[in-house]
Formats: C-alpha cells, sequence, structure tokens
C-alpha cells in the first residue's frame, strides 16, 4: 500500500510557491520517492516515474482527491480517499515530523530557502535520515 501526497512550501518569496511531493510505503513508512514542483499532473507524472518499478506494478496508492492523481495513476491503482478514512495518516504523520525537524517548513517561521537547488537540498537530506532512522 502506497500513500502519495503534497505539501505547500516555498523559495524566497511566498509568491515562489514549490509543492513537495512524496510517496510513502504505509507498511515500512519509508519514503519511496520525492519531486519538488507544482500541482500539475506533470509533476505527478514525476512522481509516479520515481516510484521504484515494483511499486507501479502492484499495490494501491492511496491519495486525496488532487485531480492531478486521476490523470497518472492508473484508475485500477488509484483510490481517492478522505482523510477521515485514515488510509493517508502515515503521510500525514510524515509531514508533522518534517515540519517538527525543519525550520523551512515550519509554519510562520522566519526561515526559508534561498534557491531550489538549497530547497531541494533540504528535502532530500531530510527525506535519507529520516529512511535511515527506520527499522
Amino acid at each position: 500500500m502506497i500513500e502519495a501526497d503534497e505539501l505547500w512550501s516555498f523559495v524566497g518569496t511566498k509568491a515562489d510557491v514549490r509543492w513537495v511531493w512524496v510517496a510513502l510505503d504505509a507498511s515500512t513508512r519509508r519514503i519511496l520517492a520525492m519531486v519538488l514542483g507544482d500541482r500539475s499532473a506533470a509533476t505527478a507524472r514525476g512522481l509516479w516515474d520515481a516510484l521504484p518499478r515494483g511499486y507501479r506494478t502492484g499495490g494501491t496508492v492511496y491519495t486525496d482527491f488532487l485531480a492531478s492523481y486521476r490523470v497518472v495513476i492508473p484508475k485500477a491503482r488509484h483510490r481517492a480517499v478522505g482523510k477521515d478514512t485514515g488510509r493517508t495518516a502515515h503521510v500525514e504523520r510524515f509531514w508533522l515530523t518534517l515540519r517538527q525537524r525543519c525550520a523551512r517548513f515550519v509554519r510562520k517561521a522566519l526561515t526559508f530557502s534561498k534557491c531550489p537547488r538549497n530547497h531541494l537540498g533540504t528535502v532530500s537530506y531530510f527525506i535519507r535520515l529520516y529512511n535511515m532512522s527506520r527499522p
């Protein structure tokens, strides 16, 4: 079972919005793929393509109701669910962990990334540490 979701962030100014997209394996709670971009189908395609082949060919992907997921993920494998179902609880918990440990993602924070490369590096580094800490 895969959970996918996106988190709002910005680079430089709040007008320069960057969405962090992740796919998480619900059984191991490891991040399988991460992409930075907008909320378009092209970014959803990037996340789908970043998933390891075994996850793309088997299992179910649970997401929110964002239309970009419906365009990219095969209908037989995709389940759009609300937060009340608990099917995206692990990925939502990951966002809370990211906000607690990474100052640039705290709401109303004074810290921010000045360039896209630093933003990507921060998220990638955090995900590597997060995955290494999983049993």
